[in-house]
């Protein structure tokens, strides 16, 4: 009969509110309204409050409060016997008191003697058993609207009771849990209807709350799974309710690790937790959920491989020694930038150094690998402050029965390699017992011994270590005199033929490094037919790339002697000028490929040209080589490189060397023989005319062939540098158009292409008075001299005090040969009586 009732009544088109009694007392309920001021149905939402307004059996007046108009759920009695809810006539009470007015009745309005509520307990369970039943049916009712086919009004009317009885009460949510509600609910999600797959989301959520039993059942099938895919969604309401949900489920351990197991969840909530373009709502959800995954190893794991390290960094700080084992172990395989690399050693850097030290070797080589990953240029200092280089060179150098695996070796000078290219200064920073620093002898002893006893892997490391520490201007002094008193510069030589390509380039780097400080013995090393030399020649100019180790292969044969002869002629021997002036010429036209080591490459190779325009004099095979290749015009060119000072400058010196070979090359006209009456009778003998001729050196010159300055066009050149910053490029430049002015040429014509090709005489004076360096002086004085030689110029310049004071300045202060220059110059402007018409010869 009742389920009859119930089946008429929901569909019934009348069906309202099914209590057969009237509302009672409407006017004590309005009377409470206007005492609260604020009250608005108990502060339900309009949706609660209709659905404690349905019902399927009667309800009796007995149910409701008087002031409330509402089924009571904690009813009392006052001491005439009425009966409220225990929230509504305290509230009531409590405002009559705060209003100094006397206890009255609401219903009878008669003063009250105590102010004394006892429970009514019968009425209560009554109305608990009736509410049960009710609520059952309803549950049967709503059930129906979960099918698929019902109205997304109903569905989501349905959606919205559950919430209700789930809000109300724990025994509620086992109810709908045994209702097999919540698969009803799950499918919900796959709706077409936005607004039922929000409140689908929603209802989980509040029936999931505080119920563990709930939410063991979402752990089952793909329901996690499901809920984190609209964590992707575009809408900002259903990822709002995905993640408020997923938060709630977080809560529970069992539902963290089914989090972490669906692809890409941690990955998208860490991007919601750190989204500038979401609520605030959902980025501080999504934190306080991550917050509740990292409970789980595996999730930590998860949030350091997207980037969110501070739980894997805490569990090495904090946890036991197996997670701290875990932990570190993944931290040595992962990919960090340079920045965080620094945070992490600021973090836990000491904790790992620590591991490091025990002696469990599983601990120590975790923690190996894992400063392994952090340990960089930028976070070296952090690493040497916790003192990471004792235990590291420990490690290193060990043998026996403790001594690391080789692997764990190789690990150990990697590290030390990285922290060594920092450039901080390790003469000061103890890593033995006896105060040592790496650059001490025994340390450096000890480091070549070892690169002399392992295999090509940890080699390559620890020619790493020294290249580090050689890029230190004060450091590599030390080195240099360790390897001297070892003898190990054949060895480190002998690798630059090794197959490895690291191992190779670690070498030649090294060698670069030390090549300034002891060129001549690297020279002797490079020399002979052990091939080293060649292979050298052959990085240099191998047709790829310009890459890190053919600039420095190229600045490596750019130290050795540039005056060894022998060193030049084997380079001559082995066709090297040829390959470089063709990677130089690649270069210059673009067809080379490689931007970052571009500029030390082509400095190399410029300097490395050049070898070969000093032994000009001494090997015909060279100039031959330099006239083949036109090698005068590339020097011109390089003078343009701005930029390049040290390319400019070796350029300027190889135009000199040149140059001074000029009046060597030239050929001089042949004059035709006189007829017999002009052998015979002078008069009748005219000299012949001979047009284009160089006026410098009196014969036929060219650039490709005598390597003439003026008919290459370069004094322009040169003299434009005269006003380099750069001292030394000024020296170069200056030093290469004295060559115009020596007595193997017409120092006359000199003067004159000077003072009108380039106009040159007016730089050359002022080199003189700014006195740079000693060098430009006494080359300026020398210059000078021949320019007063030219009438026009010493009265012109006799006039100029400053230039008079300079060269008297020279004259009584300079060495003994610039005071001679500088004394013949003063005589050129009468500052200096000649007396050689006055006095004869004596000599």
């Amino acid at each position: 009969m009742l389920l009859n009732y119930i089946f008429i009544s929901i569909h019934s088109p009348f069906y309202v509110d099914l209590c057969p009694v009237t509302h009672c007392n409407n006017k004590l309920a309005q009377m409470y309204v206007n005492l609260d001021g604020s009250y608005e149905r108990d502060s339900q939402s309009d949706d609660n409050y209709q659905f404690e307004r349905q019902h399927l059996e009667p309800i009796y007046d007995a149910f409701l409060c008087p002031l409330t108009n509402k089924v009571m759920r904690d009813p009392v009695s006052l001491e005439n016997g009425q009966t409220f809810e225990r929230e509504a006539i305290e509230k009531l009470f409590k405002e009559y008191r705060e209003s100094g007015k006397p206890l009255v009745c609401p219903v009878t309005q008669m003063e009250l003697r105590s102010p004394d509520l006892n429970p009514s307990i019968a009425l209560r369970n009554t109305i608990e058993q009736w509410t049960a039943r009710n609520e059952a049916a309803q549950i049967d009712m709503f059930t129906k609207s979960l099918t698929s086919g019902s109205a997304e009004g109903d569905v989501l009317r349905a959606l919205k009771y559950i919430q209700y009885l789930c809000e109300k009460s724990r025994l509620n949510k086992h109810a709908v849990r045994d209702a097999e509600l919540l698969p009803l609910i799950i499918d919900m999600l796959k709706s077409t209807s936005r607004r039922v797959r929000c409140r689908a989301l929603e209802t989980l959520r509040v029936s999931v709350k505080e119920d563990a039993d709930i939410k063991e059942m979402m752990a089952e099938g793909e329901v996690v799974r499901t809920i984190v895919k609209f964590l992707y969604n575009e809408q900002s309401r259903e990822k709002e309710e995905a993640v408020h949900l997923l938060y709630e489920l977080s809560k529970s351990e069992l539902l963290c690790e089914k989090i972490g197991s669906v692809n890409g969840a941690i990955f998208i909530l860490i991007g919601l937790s750190n989204g500038e373009s979401e609520s605030n709502f959902t980025v501080e959800t999504a934190e306080k959920t991550l917050q509740n995954l990292k409970i789980c190893e595996n999730n930590v794991l998860l949030m350091a491989e997207n980037g969110r390290l501070q739980p894997l960094l805490t569990e090495i700080l904090e946890g036991s020694s197996e997670t701290k084992l875990l932990m570190a172990n993944y931290l040595g395989e992962i990919t960090l930038s340079n920045d965080v690399k620094v945070d992490v050693a600021r973090s836990v850097g000491s904790s790992l150094i620590s591991l490091m030290r025990s002696g469990n070797n599983q601990l120590r080589e975790a923690s190996l690998r894992a400063l392994n990953q952090i340990a960089c240029e930028t976070s070296a200092r952090i690493l040497i402050d916790g003192e990471i280089l004792p235990p590291l060179v420990r490690g290193l150098f060990t043998v026996g029965p403790n001594q690391l695996p080789v692997r764990l070796k190789e690990v150990a000078a990697n590290i030390l390699a990285n922290i060594v290219n920092s450039g901080i200064d390790f003469d000061t920073i103890p890593v033995g017992p006896d105060h040592q620093t790496l650059v001490s002898e025994d340390i450096i002893h000890s480091l070549l011994q070892l690169i002399s006893n392992t295999g090509p892997t940890i080699e390559c490391k620890l020619l790493q270590i020294l290249v580090g520490l050689t890029s230190s201007d004060h450091a590599v002094l030390s080195i240099v005199s360790a390897i001297k008193s070892s003898g190990a510069l054949i060895s480190l030589v002998q690798f630059i033929e090794a197959p490895q390509r690291d191992l190779r380039s670690a070498s030649i780097k090294l060698l670069q490094n030390l090549s300034s400080h002891m060129n001549q013995e690297l020279a002797d090393a490079l020399r002979g037919a052990v091939g080293q030399l060649r292979s050298l020649i052959m990085i240099v100019t191998e047709n790829i790339g310009i890459n890190e180790e053919q600039a420095a292969a190229a600045g490596l044969l750019a130290e050795l002697p540039e005056r060894d002869l022998g060193l030049t002629r084997q380079m001559l021997d082995e066709g090297a000028f040829q390959l470089v002036i063709s990677r130089v010429c690649q270069v210059r036209h673009g067809e080379a490929r490689g931007i970052r080591f571009m500029n030390p490459y082509l400095e190399g190779l410029v300097r490395i040209l050049a070898r070969v325009t000093f032994i000009l004099l001494e090997e015909p095979a060279s100039v031959e080589l330099c006239q083949q290749n036109n090698i005068a015009a590339i020097f011109i060119d390089m003078l343009q490189l701005n930029g390049l000072d040290r390319v400019q400058m070796v350029s300027a010196l190889a135009l000199e060397s040149l140059s001074q070979e000029s009046h060597n090359l030239t050929k001089l006209p042949e004059l035709p023989r006189p007829g017999f009456c002009g052998s015979i009778f002078h008069c009748f003998s005219n000299p012949p005319v001979i047009t284009g001729l160089c006026k410098l050196h009196q014969g036929t010159c060219s650039l490709r062939d005598t390597f003439c300055l003026v008919e290459g066009h370069a004094v322009e050149k040169l003299v434009a540098l005269l006003d380099h910053t750069n001292e030394k490029v000024v020296e170069a430049a200056l030093a290469a158009l004295c060559t115009l002015l020596e007595d193997s040429v017409d120092i006359e014509q000199g003067v004159s292409i000077l003072c009108d090709v380039a106009d040159s005489v007016r730089p050359i004076f002022k080199i003189l008075l700014e006195k740079r360096t000693d060098y430009l002086m006494k080359r300026s004085v020398w210059a000078v001299e021949r320019l007063l030689r030219n009438n026009d110029i010493a009265k012109e310049v006799s006039m100029d005090q400053n230039i008079i004071s300079t060269l008297v300045d020279a004259f009584q202060h300079g060495d003994y040969k610039t005071k001679q220059i500088a004394e013949q110059a003063l005589r050129h402007v009468d500052k200096i009586p000649n007396f050689s018409g006055i006095f004869p010869n004596m000599g």
